[in-house]
């Protein structure tokens, strides 16, 4: 890390150097189809149940590191998915939502990736955790939005409360203090590289998700 970077920010780092990763997974085929109102309600479900494997592994390893001097900070209980997912779940798919619920294979891939991070390297966890909440703070509000007016989902009701975070009154104050936890982060300036460099990775890994669902539910020529 040279001294430019040295001197910036991480949160401003990380965000910037992981941008045009963040690009590529936000305008994929699939999300560009599903939020352009192209597909039915079938592949909205699909793409739920990758979520509900990604976020049981952040959610599940987020619980040994509570009192993790790196990844420790950044474990909020307000923030946690899993339980709306499986609301969501039980909404789109009835209530045996869990029979023949299988990953896509890279959403297993992801979803191991974030296990081996949370069990084995605190910090690359962080990177995982901040792709994917500090995304559903921001982007995940236009997906919801979209999918209520596509679909028909009541309003921040059951379909779509993966997307609403009850316990967080003021969005824009609780972006700002987590990004003020990665200025903070117990890492030193190579440790900090290499939480960029599982960002791109974590991004990659989403993006590969989205090509798999792509696959799935292709638009006809």
């Amino acid at each position: 890390m040279d001294a430019t970077a040295a001197a910036t920010p991480f949160s401003t780092l990380i965000r910037t150097a992981s941008h045009e990763q963040h690009t590529e997974a936000e305008t994929s085929t699939f999300m560009s189809d599903l939020l352009g109102g192209h597909l039915g309600v079938d592949a909205y479900t699909r793409y739920t149940e990758q979520l509900w494997f990604v976020y049981r592994a952040l959610e599940e390893g987020a619980r040994a590191l509570r009192n993790d001097p790196v990844a420790g900070p950044f474990i909020q209980p307000e923030l946690m998915r899993t339980t709306e997912l499986e609301r969501d779940l039980a909404h789109l798919r009835g209530t045996g939502w869990r029979e023949g619920l299988a990953p896509l294979p890279a959403t297993a891939a992801y979803a191991a990736r974030v296990a081996e991070c949370a069990r084995t390297w605190p910090a690359g966890y962080i990177a995982h955790h901040y792709t994917r909440y500090l995304g559903d703070l921001s982007g995940g509000q236009i997906i919801r939005d979209k999918a209520e007016k596509t679909w028909g989902f009541a309003r921040k009701g059951d379909g779509v409360r993966f997307y609403v975070f009850e316990e967080i009154s003021n969005p824009a104050s609780f972006k700002r203090s987590y990004r003020e936890l990665l200025d903070a982060v117990n890492a030193d300036d190579l440790e900090k590289q290499r939480i960029v460099d599982e960002c791109k990775q974590a991004f990659a890994l989403n993006t590969a998700v989205f090509r798999e669902l792509g696959e799935v539910f292709p638009l006809s020529a």
